[in-house]
């Protein structure tokens, strides 16, 4: 920088024109309010610098900055180019304007740059990221000629608007691919709750030849491993991820961290967490107490996070569930009360929906009942299933009949569907003596066509993750599982007996792992 600005005094001093060398050199460093002084000192300038600084301005979501010289560009008689609309479109995306997006693709047609694939492919990725998939579907099928880049566009796109089913067929119809377009199949699967498929996909990318994860694909996977418990496929990826010289990425390491934590897995999280050391950031603090906190350790997770506060760190509404969460498992009312009030006095933050929840959750495991209902009854928002079946849960466990009434009411409406609100209503109602109410349930359940889903687990085996029910057929070895089922259940009857057997479930689990 000082060098920079020794070239410009002596450009000055000089009568020496360098502004344009100048202004690239600064753009690049970056300072953009310093190149953008002396862009003002050139009384007509090229459309190159334009671009230049537009896309500065751009890729720093600076957006209206954009825009204004865009227009100045154009009250100024200086044409803008198929580069200029290539960047103003990706403004326009971080702008979050529909309008303004339709209205600069006007521009560009009218300026006759409708056949560049490099602006088309902006124009669709626009549209794809402001919402507008149907545009951006549009705008790909008219695109006569098409390179990876619009194809990776159009996927994400659809993937973003959670249509799996049509980002699939569009990966399929791709004449090649590359690490993008993989990774967007497997961070969409991912971020929409298809994790099964999401980790099949990372599967079938590490089987291609030509085609290798990079820290994006890594980053999106293992969220899906976090949340099928799939450690053996996820310890392989982290590995992965330590030869490639991936886990320097923060967001490679969170992901680990997250992985280990949701899995169950503290102790190697709590060595991960300690890895990262002082790249930490508020999603490793998070991660980490609320990994704490879902696997019971709840004094730990409350010391961790009071250490995050020493550390100067300011905690965000995912870190207040977090605490919520480990008072509700540990049995700390006190606790729970304190730092909800919390929230709001100290860090200004309104609690939502699950802030409430965990609340309720709280008290009500606590026993504090009332209580619980009467935090409902003063939420600002309306209360969501989660809410109201945090209250039922409790009153089943303290057979309380009139607040289980009261709680099961909405939950009929907002989850008409649901037999398990059915079932612990009846189990009260039985429990209490109340077998008219038992009775009346059972008939509403009949009437409405309500019954109750079978229940099935997952199984890691191979790389893979297998889910069944009882008696399941589905397995393409389902016949050598049984065989070997049988088998095992009568050489355990030879050895002890006829009276002990182990339960189906964990019998055809044992036969899966073997196979």
């Amino acid at each position: 920088m000082n060098r920079l600005q020794q070239i410009h005094a002596y450009t000055l001093r000089n009568g020496i024109d360098h502004t344009k060398f100048l202004i690239v050199k600064l753009l690049q460093i970056p300072n953009i309010p310093y190149a953008h002084t002396l862009f003002d000192l050139i009384p007509n300038p090229p459309v190159f610098l334009y671009n230049k600084l537009i896309q500065a301005y751009s890729s720093h979501a600076l957006c209206h900055q954009c825009f204004s010289l865009y227009t100045r560009m154009c009250l100024q008689g200086c044409s803008p180019n198929q580069h200029s609309f290539t960047f103003l479109f990706a403004a326009c995306t971080a702008l979050s304007s529909p309008r303004t997006g339709q209205m600069l693709h006007t521009h560009f047609v009218k300026s006759g740059f409708e056949f560049d694939i490099f602006a088309l492919t902006a124009l669709v990725d626009m549209y794809a990221k402001l919402g507008l998939l149907a545009s951006a579907r549009r705008m790909f099928d008219e695109m006569k000629v098409r390179d990876v880049p619009t194809w990776n566009s159009i996927i994400a796109g659809h993937a973003r608007a959670g249509d799996m089913e049509g980002a699939l067929e569009l990966f399929r119809l791709m004449p090649s691919r590359n690490v993008i377009s993989w990774t967007a199949m497997i961070s969409g699967y991912s971020q929409n709750g298809q994790y099964s498929n999401a980790l099949a996909m990372f599967l079938r990318m590490k089987k291609e030849r030509d085609v290798r994860p990079n820290e994006v694909t890594i980053a999106s996977v293992l969220p899906a491993c976090a949340n099928l418990g799939a450690l053996e496929v996820g310890g392989r990826i982290e590995a992965y991820a330590r030869e490639n010289k991936y886990f320097s990425n923060l967001f490679v390491s969170n992901a680990v961290l997250e992985m280990y934590a949701r899995c169950g897995r503290i102790d190697t999280a709590r060595r991960v967490f300690s890895e990262i050391g002082s790249r930490r950031n508020l999603c490793s603090w998070n991660s980490m107490i609320m990994g704490l906190a879902v696997h019971g350790k709840c004094e730990e997770a409350l010391e961790l996070f009071h250490e995050m506060l020493r550390e100067a760190f300011a905690p965000d509404d995912v870190t207040f569930v977090a605490v919520l969460l480990a008072c509700t498992h540990g049995g700390m009312v006190i606790e729970g009360r304190q730092l909800f009030e919390l929230m709001e006095r100290n860090f200004s933050i309104t609690p939502k929906l699950e802030h409430y929840g965990c609340m309720v959750d709280l008290l009500g495991r606590a026993g504090e009942l009332k209580e619980a209902y009467n935090l409902i009854q003063s939420m600002p928002m309306k209360p969501d299933s989660v809410v109201w079946g945090a209250l039922l849960g409790a009153c089943s466990f303290y057979g309380h009949v009139d607040l289980a009434e009261k709680a099961a009411e909405p939950l009929f409406e907002l989850e008409p569907w649901n037999p398990g609100n059915y079932v612990i209503l009846s189990n009260i109602y039985a429990s209490a003596g109340r077998w008219d109410g038992v009775v009346r349930l059972r008939k509403l359940m009949k009437g409405r066509r309500i019954t109750k889903a079978a229940g099935y687990s997952f199984i890691e085996e191979g790389g893979q993750i297998h889910r069944f029910i009882v008696e399941d057929r589905s397995h393409p070895r389902s016949d050598d599982i049984y065989a070997l089922l049988d088998e095992v259940s009568t050489k355990m009857k030879k050895l002890h007996g006829n009276t002990t057997c182990l339960d189906f479930e964990t019998e055809e689990s044992f036969m899966m792992e073997q196979l």
